[in-house]
């Protein structure tokens, strides 16, 4: 099967995966505030992000793995393949049992972390934080098994394991919460059927890969295996200062501020994430292509494909960022009520990152696929000093915007060296190019936002669903309206269309 038609399988699935958990969790959000509060909501979103910060004792050993499986996967070289997995399977062992201790020896230090936990006792902040790490450490046993699926370009199959597991958690979740209105029994229910997922996936996954199980394994060589520890040295840097950069924002608020409002900007994320994971489909599932394509293909066919996915980002982040400013709060009035809204500064600075992390999520996937870890393998960290220095600072000083200023700051960082590094080592081009394309996507975006405000001011007088639902179809179509009439006669845009219009095809016949 083709690069595009993997990719095409693979968002179809990711959509339809994602409309599904989304909904679910949309629904299981409101329950689980209207029955267990907004302190125990703001709890549940500090520990998700504690847990990821501690998986970063990950440090970039799968991603490295993965980038080497490319090669044996496309020529099917599977005494290779099982010598790789077979690395895989030992590393994320190890790895789980150094998050487990890593995470013991932080719980003495939870009531540092979670200020003001109103009408909540220490003891329960640890249990319920063991659940959590629970859950963490067991999913490394079963992980490394998704990255042969991953690199054979088949990652439907891991995106329908956790949509069917996501229906079954929070269906029983919320039958939990209905009948309890208890966090203990909430928690327990996701560990219990999580756990009964893993054992089950990691059945099928012996069944669909027999030859993983062959005790008859040979050792790589040492050059092979010296590669593999180069590149996990390097992305070393990248794992903790992107924790450092992206993970932290909730513990600090909860050391800073109070715990209550990790759960009133939790309430943002989830809204952004939500769409935004529609976004994200897309440019994940074709990692993978990304890989065969710098395993198959010349240097300026690389470059042609980079510059339509960096053209396509743009236009899919900037139509959500701007449509998340105009709408995201009345959203959440309209959901939670106006007493749960955050500062029209909160909320610029995290869409201005949002916006901006869109370009690094096609520079990132790129220079992961084609294995380019080490030219900035100190840029990751820096980020992170940056970030946690400038945040710790200002939320002392301005309170939660901040935070926010320096998530932005620490990744323009990377908006601006990733560039440099891909056109020189993957393309061999100079990087004048991108950054007037940066300029020229950016002005068009705020011209249309400006004109978009405007119309808000009529359409939009005051929030309600009907005027949501009104402005929300005025931004469909004045936004792509004006970014056509800007960008439609591109050789990028043009490339897009003929791939819109086969999958058009596709599904006709």
């Amino acid at each position: 099967m083709g690069r595009v038609k993997s990719a095409a399988r693979n968002i179809a699935f990711g959509y339809i995966g994602n409309i599904v958990t989304q909904l679910l969790g949309f629904v299981l959000r409101t329950i689980f505030i209207d029955h267990l509060g907004d302190t125990l909501n703001g709890v549940n979103d500090l520990y998700t992000g504690i847990l990821s910060v501690l998986s970063m004792a990950e440090l970039g050993v799968g991603t490295a793995l993965n980038f080497s499986l490319y090669g044996p996967v496309a020529r099917k070289d599977y005494e290779k393949i099982k010598s790789y997995m077979l690395l895989y399977k030992k590393a994320y062992r190890v790895i789980g049992l150094v998050i487990g201790v890593i995470g013991l020896v932080i719980s003495p230090f939870l009531p540092y972390l979670v200020k003001q936990p109103q009408g909540i006792e220490i003891r329960d902040l640890t249990l319920y934080y063991f659940i959590f790490l629970f859950n963490t450490v067991s999913s490394y046993f079963v992980a490394y098994k998704y990255s042969l699926v991953n690199a054979e370009q088949n990652n439907y199959i891991q995106t329908n394991i956790i949509t069917i597991t996501k229906m079954i958690t929070v269906t029983f979740q919320i039958i939990v919460i209905m009948l309890t209105e208890n966090f203990y029994l909430y928690l327990l229910t996701a560990a219990f059927v999580e756990l009964f997922q893993k054992i089950a996936v990691s059945r099928y996954l012996n069944k669909r890969y027999p030859y993983l199980l062959e005790r008859k394994v040979a050792g790589l060589s040492k050059e092979e295996t010296g590669e593999i520890i180069k590149k996990t040295k390097a992305l070393v840097f990248h794992k903790v200062g992107d924790v450092a950069r992206l993970q932290t924002d909730s513990m600090i608020i909860s050391a800073f501020i109070n715990v209550t409002l990790v759960g009133y900007v939790g309430n943002y994320n989830m809204v952004l994430t939500s769409v935004a994971n529609f976004v994200n489909i897309i440019f994940n599932s074709v990692l993978s292509g990304f890989g065969n394509l710098i395993a198959t293909e010349s240097r300026e066919k690389q470059y042609q494909i980079f510059k339509v996915y960096r053209f396509f980002a743009c236009w899919v982040y900037g139509f959500s960022a701007v449509g998340f400013f105009l709408l995201l709060t009345p959203f959440i009035i309209i959901w939670q009520g106006a007493e749960k809204v955050l500062a029209v500064s909160v909320v610029a600075c995290i869409l201005i990152d949002y916006y901006f992390k869109g370009d690094r999520i096609v520079l990132s996937n790129f220079k992961t696929a084609a294995g380019v870890f080490e030219q900035d393998k100190y840029l990751a960290l820096i980020q992170g000093v940056v970030n946690l220095i400038i945040s710790i600072v200002l939320v002392q000083k301005i309170g939660l915007v901040g935070i926010y200023i320096g998530t932005i700051v620490s990744g323009l960082i990377a908006n601006v060296t990733k560039p440099l590094i891909i056109y020189k080592v993957c393309f061999d081009k100079r990087v004048g190019a991108y950054f007037a394309d940066s300029v020229k996507y950016l002005i068009v975006l705020v011209v249309i936002l400006g004109i978009l405000t405007g119309l808000k001011m009529t359409v939009m007088r005051e929030v309600t669903v009907g005027s949501f639902l009104v402005m929300f179809g005025t931004i469909c179509v004045v936004f792509n309206s004006l970014f056509l009439l800007v960008f439609g006669r591109t050789e990028e845009f043009g490339y897009v269309w003929e791939i819109m219009k086969k999958s058009g095809k596709r599904i006709e016949s």
